[in-house]
């Protein structure tokens, strides 16, 4: 049996880069990686079957997209085995109403929002009052990332009803249009990045979407922990180990989650790509990722590498 220290799952082209990084991380840890594609993922799962190889700890950053990979997943799950951002908690995540709430409940300022039900639910709407939104408003479906479905300064009410279609299974959410306070000739438009405990805030233009870390002495002079404190709130909400969210200053002063947790969150190099994240937070997000895998290398008292037992289902 073989056995490796990280099994990573990943079929997006652009995390090549990232890939590379975490690669390099994992040697100076004197760490193995497996790394799943599909074109290799039906023989690993072979292999699976077969008890030929074993692994502490998985990183799936495919099967969202790709439901081949499930298969793998069920299996991670049904063994125990430690992963990051793990199916079940990942999973509860994806629904923005249901985020909306959970924020609201957890003390977290949000915009002012109204979730309709899905179009397949109730095609036809009771009368929906939309002054308290505003003149301008968003439109977004409750599932899915990349702004698919979303539709941005909506004003209105037969610009929801076509959106609705367009997702009729999903709910949708309307939402307030923010616009931010500028801070030093820059939109106060955050986005944020956690890695376990680490914290990376960045400005974020939601119009060019450039990444720029808040530095020290913008977080004194601007008076930025919130984004801080916001973010570690919602890491202990979600339970994720790497996600993103986005945070406003609205120009009450209010500090608002815009875009509540974003899980597969985009890893492409600023050196690569305009809109890339800082390298040396990819960098950084690597090295703590190996960090977490190391800690695993040593298995607790009792514990013994196995491959899992039962029956490998694979999708048909």
């Amino acid at each position: 049996m073989t056995s490796y220290d990280l099994c990573l799952a990943w079929n997006w082209e652009y995390d090549a880069d990232f890939v590379k990084v975490l690669s390099k991380a994992c040697r100076s840890h004197g760490l193995s990686l497996l790394q799943v594609m599909p074109d290799n993922l039906g023989d690993l799962l072979h292999r699976l079957v077969n008890q030929d190889i074993v692994f502490r700890v998985f990183f799936d950053r495919a099967s969202e997209d790709d439901a081949c990979f499930m298969p793998l997943v069920r299996w991670v799950c049904r063994c125990g085995t430690h992963s990051i951002n793990a199916y079940e908690q990942a999973s509860r995540t994806w629904d923005k109403a249901t985020m909306h709430q959970a924020l609201i409940g957890a003390g977290l300022c949000v915009p002012y929002t109204i979730i309709l039900p899905s179009y397949e639910e109730q095609p036809v709407l009771p009368s929906v009052d939309l002054r308290p939104l505003g003149a301008r408003f968003t439109i977004k479906p409750a599932h899915g990332g990349g702004g698919r479905g979303v539709v941005t300064e909506a004003t209105s009410l037969s610009q929801v009803l076509v959106a609705r279609r367009e997702y009729p299974s999903d709910r949708y959410l309307l939402q307030t249009h923010i616009v931010p306070q500028e801070l030093g000739f820059r939109p106060a438009w955050f986005r944020v990045i956690c890695c376990m405990d680490q914290i990376y805030p960045c400005w974020w233009n939601p119009h060019t979407h450039i990444y720029a870390p808040v530095t020290f002495a913008e977080e004194t002079r601007y008076g930025l922990q919130p984004l801080f404190d916001m973010t570690a709130s919602i890491a202990r909400l979600c339970g994720l180990d790497l996600f993103s969210t986005e945070i406003a200053l609205a120009p009450d002063g209010l500090f608002l989650v815009v875009d509540y947790v974003n899980d597969q969150i985009d890893l492409r190099l600023q050196s690569k790509v305009a809109d890339g994240v800082p390298d040396q937070i990819v960098h950084r997000i690597a090295e703590r990722l190996a960090e977490v895998v190391a800690a695993y290398r040593q298995p607790a008292a009792g514990h013994q590498d196995r491959a899992c037992d039962g029956p490998l289902r694979t999708r048909t």
